[in-house]
């Protein structure tokens, strides 16, 4: 063998590996978006090609009547309002429960990461194990605790449920972000006169970018999606896009209309998709700048 075959032979090997990264990705990208292609088609679908049978089939005659029935007057019950009453709601249980919880977390991140102390690794443990235990175990106590001080299927009852069940990850996440930043930063600030909060909130929050955007993403995406927590807890007049969705579909009266049901179930999914195109670039960064490093 010379020693021309052997060079050939070790560039071949890193061009066939690169070959069979790139065959996986694309076939893993085809994988995921095959299913958003098939709503997408038959959403645009009148019933009578949906009759035919053939969801794989491109719609011949393309239109937006289903996406205009899912958004103003599918049924959802008794009430034929369409999809767009649970978009406002969802808007404002999702926003304030972000942003809360996610400050919320930062500060609390970055007070474990500044105390030095065998309690606060306690506290990191202990917050660790929460994160592994279903809040499905925990819808019990909760509607109790909500019911006796007045807060149960209302909004600030939701709002406050979103809050406590995403602290302990927010705090996790935020406090394996502050462990990286040198002590130094806190100090000099100290020295100068600066309280905790103070240094928190003019130094090390306007440096915490890429893992607010990460924390943020991650939440609006948890909340918005959410459907367990908003049935039980949000009440008649507050129930978010997913449970009207659920209702839609699984709304007796009448035929039932696939198409109808693809189209809201898009518009639900509309917002947490623009969330991603606008910020994925942040989000890609944040992770690579070790945001979610542990």
């Amino acid at each position: 063998m010379t020693a021309a075959t052997v060079r050939r032979g070790t560039a071949f090997a890193p061009r066939a590996a690169r070959i069979g990264l790139y065959v996986f990705l694309v076939v893993s990208a085809i994988f995921f978006i095959l299913p958003l292609l098939l709503v997408i088609m038959n959403s645009l679908k009148p019933m009578e090609e949906i009759r035919q049978g053939n969801l794989l089939a491109l719609p011949v005659n393309p239109n937006l009547e289903a996406w205009a029935t899912a958004w103003a007057s599918a049924c959802t019950g008794l009430d034929c309002a369409g999809i767009r009453p649970g978009l406002w709601n969802s808007i404002k249980i999702t926003i304030p429960s972000v942003v809360i919880s996610t400050l919320a977390g930062a500060l609390n991140g970055y007070a474990l990461a500044q105390w030095k102390s065998r309690h606060a690794n306690m506290i990191m443990l202990l917050i660790t194990v929460g994160l592994f235990i279903p809040y499905q175990a925990m819808l019990y106590p909760t509607v109790k605790i909500l019911s006796t001080v007045g807060m149960f299927r209302t909004y600030a009852g939701i709002v406050f449920v979103h809050i406590i069940y995403g602290l302990p990850y927010t705090t996790l996440l935020f406090r394996n972000f502050y462990v990286g930043i040198p002590d130094e930063i806190s100090r000099a600030a100290r020295m100068e006169g600066a309280s905790f909060l103070r240094t928190f909130w003019s130094i090390i929050l306007p440096i915490s970018t890429n893992i607010l955007v990460v924390v943020a993403i991650l939440q609006f995406t948890g909340i918005w999606n959410d459907y367990l927590l908003g049935l039980i807890f949000a009440g008649n007049d507050n129930l978010p896009m997913t449970v009207q969705l659920t209702n839609i579909v699984g709304n007796s009266r009448g035929v039932a209309n696939p198409n109808v049901n693809m189209a809201a179930a898009l518009i639900t999914a509309i917002p947490t998709l623009v969330v991603y195109f606008l910020s994925g670039r942040y989000f890609v960064r944040g992770i690579a700048a070790g945001a979610v490093k542990g």
